[in-house]
C-alpha cells in the first residue's frame, strides 16, 4: 500500500513537472516581445487557454460575447489546492459578505484581488502586460497565490481593441515611425475606445446597458472582490497614475477603503522609485459617479482603484513626447505589468485585514435613510426591477399607507401614499450601501471639481414618484410579472394606452409588420374607460387589406404584454371619434442618422443602439462625407447627433435642409447640433448670451493662476438633474404630466422660441433638485427652451438641449425622443411611391 501511494505522488510529481516543461512564456508562444506589437484579441485568447492548458494554477472561462462575436473571458489564479477548493472559498468570501447564507461555515480567509484591462479598446497597453503578468503570477510568483485569489479580465472590450488593433497595424510605418505627425498617431472616426454600439464600458458598470457589462456583472457578482482594478491610459505626457484617488470621494466609502488605497498606492512607488519611473496620486480621478470601473465595485465593498498609463491611442507602439523622450508601448507595458504584481503582493499580505473590513463593509446600520419606496406605472417598475436583478439587489413590495420623508418630486419632506404597488428597496441588506448611491436625492459633494456627472438619481431617471425615508419599511415579496393575454375579437379597432418604452416597442412592431396605426391628440372615452393623448388606436378600416388583422394585432399586443381595449365602435362618449382629425395617422417614418467626422460617436452609438437595441426599429446611418450630396427624397426624418456641424452646414448645406424640411421632412438635433442653428438665416432659434457686467475700474484678469479651475466651474454644469416645465398637450411630451427631470450635461442656454412651440422649459427660477450647476450657469439658464418644435412650411425642426438617451440609462427621457420621431408632425409626410 505504501508502495502504491508512493507511486501515485511520484507520478503526480512526474505529471506537474511535463506540464510546468510546456508552459511558455507571452514571447515564445506568440513569437515576438510583448510590446513591439498589437496582440490580436484572439491570439490572447489563444495564449491564455495555452497557460490554462499548461498550469495547473489557471483555470480559463468564457463568460459571454460581443456583439462582434468575440469571447468575453476570465482566468482564475491561485494555488492548485486553492482551486480544487475554489468554490468553497468563493462560498466562504461571500458569506464574510452576508450575500451567501447557505456555507461549509469555514471563515473566509483567501484575499480575493480582479484585475480588469482594456474596457477602452485603444488604451491597448493593459492586455498585452495581462498576458505577462499571469505568466509570472505561475512562474515566480506562487508563494503569493497560497493565500490568494487572483481573476484576471485580459479584454474587457474586445470589439474595441480590434479595431484599434487592425487600424494601427494597417497603417504603421515599418519599424513605427515616433514622429506626432505620423498617420499612425491619429485615429480615424470612432476611434478604438468604444465598444461596437460606441458605448464607454467605463461608463456603464451601474447601467449596464451592453452585452459585455450584462455578461460581466453576473460573474462579478458571484465573486465581490477585496480588490479591482480597472488599467487604463491617459494622455502622452502624463506618466502614470495610481491610488489614492482625488476628491470627491462619495460619503459611503470607508475610512479603510481610503487608507489602503494609499497602502497600494506606497507598493507601487517603491518599485516605480526603484526604476526611476515618474507617478503621480491624489489627481483627477475621483472617487463619485458609480458607473465606473472603480467606484463601483468600491461601493461594492472592494478598493476600487484606476491606473492611468500614459499612451492611450495616440502613442500606437512608440511616440515623440512634448516632453522630450520617446514613449514606447515597452515601456507602457512594464509600468501595467509592475502595478498589477504590486497589488496582487499586497493583498497576498493583507489577507486577514481585508476580510474583516470587508465584512464591515456590509453592516449598514449606519445609513441615515432606511427605505426607498416608489410609485409608477407597472412598465417604469419593471424597468427598475430588471435593473435591480442585474446587480443583485433585493426589493419588495409595501402598503404602509402614509410615509414621510424626503419626497423627490416636490424636492423637499412631504407625505407620500403607498399602495399595493408600491416598490420598497431597503438599505438593511448587503448591498445596502449601493441603494443609498443610487437611489439618494442628492449626492454630498465634498468637492464640486469632478470628472464626472454630479446627478443620477434612480427615482428621476425613471420617472417615478418616490419617498426616501428614515424608518425602515416593511415588505413583502414583490409580484411576479403576470402574462396579459388578449383575445381576438370582431371589434372596429383597438386602443392601447401610451406612458412607457414597452407601448414604444409595441408601436414599432405594429409598424414594421405593416399595420397602420393612428394616435390621438385628445383625451377620449371610448368602451367606459377615459385614453390619455398618445393613446395608440388600430383601426380595421385602416387596415381593410390586411389579412388576417386581427390575429396579427392580437399577436403582437401578446408578444409586447400590452394590455388592448377592444372598441366595438369608432364613436367616442367624449372626445374626438376615430375619424376625427385629432386621430392622427402614423406614417412610417424612414430615419436617416448622421455619423462620421465632427459627429460625436458617443451620442450616435445611443442612437444606434436605441433603434437597434432598445426600440427595435430600422434606421439608416448616413455618414458626413457624402452628406452634402445625399438624397433628401429617400428619408423623412434626419437625426442630428451632439456634434460641430459648422464646416458641414454651410449657407447651401443649410439651404438644401431648410427647403426639404419645408417639403415635410423632420430634423432632431440632439445637444451640440442645436447649436449649428443658432442665429442662423430662416431659423427662430437664439442662444442665451450670458450677462456681461462692465468693470468701470479695471479691465485686468486679477483671478489668481492657481485658482484658475476651480473658479471656472462656475460657468459650468456637468450632470445635475433639473426640473422643466412641460407643454404636455404637444405631441411630442403625450405620456408625460406637468413636469420632467432632466440630466442637464452642458450650461447650453437657449431664449424661448417666439415662432414655434416650447415643449419643455425652465421658467424664472430654474429648481436644480441634484447635482452641481454653477452659480453663473444656473443664471444663465432663466427662461430658456430644453425640448422645442420650430414649423418650417410643412416640416419640422426639433431642438433636444438636453440628451434625452444618455448613456441609455435615463429611461423617463427615451419616450420624448420616440414622440419625435412617431408623432410631431409625422402626418404630413409625402406620398411614398
Amino acid at each position: 500500500m505504501k508502495k502504491f501511494i508512493l507511486f501515485l505522488l511520484i507520478n503526480c510529481l512526474i505529471t506537474s513537472s511535463l506540464i510546468s516543461q510546456n508552459l511558455q512564456s507571452p514571447e515564445q508562444f506568440l513569437g515576438y516581445e510583448i510590446g513591439t506589437q498589437f496582440t490580436r484579441h484572439a491570439d490572447v485568447v489563444n495564449y491564455f487557454e495555452h497557460v490554462a492548458e499548461n498550469s495547473n494554477l489557471v483555470e480559463y472561462s468564457t463568460y459571454g460575447k460581443t456583439n462582434e462575436n468575440r469571447q468575453l473571458t476570465y482566468a482564475t489564479i491561485s494555488s492548485e489546492e486553492n482551486l480544487k477548493n475554489i468554490d468553497e472559498i468563493r462560498k466562504n468570501h461571500l458569506s464574510n459578505a452576508g450575500v451567501n447564507t447557505n456555507n461549509s461555515g469555514n471563515q473566509a480567509d483567501k484575499a480575493i484581488v480582479w484585475l480588469s484591462y482594456n474596457v477602452h479598446g485603444n488604451e491597448a497597453s493593459s492586455t498585452e502586460a495581462a498576458m505577462q503578468t499571469v505568466y509570472e503570477l505561475v512562474t515566480n510568483k506562487k508563494e503569493w497565490l497560497k493565500n490568494t485569489v487572483v481573476i484576471m479580465d485580459p479584454c474587457i472590450n474586445p470589439d474595441g481593441r480590434d479595431r484599434y488593433a487592425n487600424w494601427y497595424n494597417q497603417v504603421k510605418a515599418s519599424p513605427y515611425n515616433a514622429s506626432l505627425l505620423a498617420a499612425e498617431h491619429h485615429e480615424p472616426w470612432p476611434g478604438g475606445r468604444p465598444n461596437h454600439y460606441l458605448f464607454d464600458l467605463n461608463r456603464d458598470w451601474a447601467w449596464a446597458t451592453q452585452v459585455e457589462t450584462k455578461a460581466r456583472l453576473k460573474i462579478y457578482n458571484t465573486w465581490l472582490p477585496h480588490i479591482h482594478v480597472d488599467f487604463h491610459e491617459q494622455s502622452i505626457n502624463d506618466p502614470y497614475y495610481f491610488a489614492p484617488a482625488a476628491e470627491p470621494f462619495h460619503e459611503i466609502i470607508t475610512p479603510f477603503q481610503r487608507d489602503f488605497q494609499a497602502e497600494i498606492g506606497k507598493n507601487h512607488a517603491k518599485y516605480f522609485d526603484e526604476k526611476g519611473w515618474l507617478y503621480f496620486t491624489k489627481e483627477r480621478f475621483d472617487l463619485l459617479y458609480p458607473s465606473y470601473g472603480d467606484t463601483y465595485p468600491t461601493y461594492m465593498g472592494s478598493i476600487g482603484m484606476t491606473y492611468e498609463q500614459a499612451g492611450g491611442g495616440q502613442a500606437g507602439l512608440g511616440i515623440q513626447t512634448t516632453e522630450g523622450y520617446e514613449l514606447t508601448l515597452v515601456d507602457r507595458v512594464a509600468h501595467h505589468f509592475t502595478t498589477g504584481l504590486s497589488t496582487v503582493e499586497i493583498a497576498s499580505q493583507n489577507v486577514e485585514k481585508l476580510n474583516s473590513e470587508f465584512n464591515k463593509f456590509f453592516q449598514n446600520d449606519q445609513l441615515s435613510y432606511k427605505s426607498y419606496a416608489l410609485n409608477g406605472s407597472a412598465d417604469k417598475i419593471a424597468a427598475l426591477k430588471s435593473l435591480l436583478d442585474l446587480h443583485e439587489i433585493k426589493y419588495g413590495a409595501t402598503n404602509s399607507g402614509k410615509i414621510k420623508g424626503f419626497n423627490y418630486s416636490q424636492n423637499k419632506q412631504a407625505d407620500f401614499n403607498t399602495n399595493e404597488n408600491t416598490l420598497v428597496i431597503n438599505t438593511n441588506q448587503p448591498k445596502g450601501k449601493m441603494v443609498k448611491v443610487l437611489f439618494e436625492p442628492n449626492t454630498k459633494l465634498s468637492d464640486s471639481l469632478t470628472y464626472d456627472i454630479t446627478a443620477w438619481s434612480l427615482p428621476y431617471a425613471y420617472g417615478l414618484e418616490a419617498v426616501a425615508s428614515n424608518k425602515l419599511l416593511n415588505n413583502t415579496q414583490a409580484d411576479s410579472y403576470t402574462s396579459i393575454v388578449n383575445n381576438a375579437s370582431n371589434a372596429s379597432g383597438y386602443i392601447s394606452k401610451w406612458d412607457s418604452m414597452e407601448d414604444a416597442r409595441f408601436l414599432a412592431a405594429l409598424l414594421k409588420e405593416g399595420i397602420k396605426v393612428r394616435y390621438s391628440t385628445l383625451e377620449f372615452e371610448n368602451e367606459g374607460q377615459i385614453f390619455n393623448p398618445g393613446s395608440l388606436i388600430i383601426t380595421k378600416s385602416d387596415n381593410r387589406t390586411l389579412k388576417d388583422f386581427n390575429t396579427k394585432v392580437i399577436q403582437i399586443a401578446n408578444e409586447h404584454g400590452r394590455q388592448l381595449t377592444a372598441a366595438t365602435s369608432g364613436f367616442s362618449k367624449s372626445g374626438p371619434d376615430f375619424g376625427s382629425s385629432e386621430i392622427k395617422i402614423i406614417n412610417q417614418p424612414r430615419v436617416g442618422v448622421l455619423r462620421g467626422e465632427g459627429v460625436s460617436s458617443l451620442n450616435f452609438g445611443e442612437i444606434w443602439h436605441f433603434f437597434e437595441k432598445d426600440l427595435h426599429y430600422p434606421i439608416t446611418p448616413i455618414d458626413t462625407d457624402y452628406f452634402k450630396n445625399i438624397d433628401f427624397s429617400l428619408i423623412d426624418v434626419l437625426v442630428m447627433p451632439s456634434g460641430g456641424y459648422n464646416s458641414l452646414l454651410n449657407e447651401e448645406a443649410l439651404k438644401n435642409i431648410k427647403s426639404w424640411i419645408k417639403e415635410g421632412g423632420k430634423v432632431i438635433a440632439i445637444g451640440d447640433a442645436v447649436g449649428s442653428f443658432s442665429g442662423k438665416e430662416g431659423f427662430n432659434l437664439k442662444e442665451n448670451k450670458p450677462e456681461i457686467k462692465k468693470d468701470t475700474t479695471a479691465t485686468a484678469n486679477l483671478i489668481p493662476y492657481a485658482t484658475r479651475e476651480r473658479e471656472s466651474i462656475k460657468d459650468l454644469i456637468t450632470g445635475s438633474i433639473i426640473k422643466t416645465t412641460l407643454d404636455k398637450t404637444h405631441p411630442m411630451a403625450f405620456g408625460y404630466g406637468d413636469s420632467y427631470f432632466s440630466l442637464k450635461l452642458s450650461s447650453d442656454s437657449y431664449s424661448y422660441l417666439s415662432e414655434g412651440y416650447n415643449i419643455a422649459y425652465l421658467e424664472d427660477s430654474p429648481e436644480v433638485v441634484s447635482g452641481f450647476a454653477g452659480s453663473e450657469a444656473t443664471k444663465n439658464m432663466k427662461n430658456s427652451m430644453i425640448f422645442g418644435e420650430e414649423q418650417i412650411g410643412n416640416g419640422s425642426i426639433i431642438y433636444m438641449v438636453d440628451n434625452p438617451l444618455f448613456r441609455a440609462f435615463w429611461e423617463n427621457g427615451k419616450l420624448f425622443f420616440v414622440n419625435a420621431v412617431f408623432f410631431v408632425n409625422n402626418d404630413t409626410y409625402r406620398l411614398k411611391i
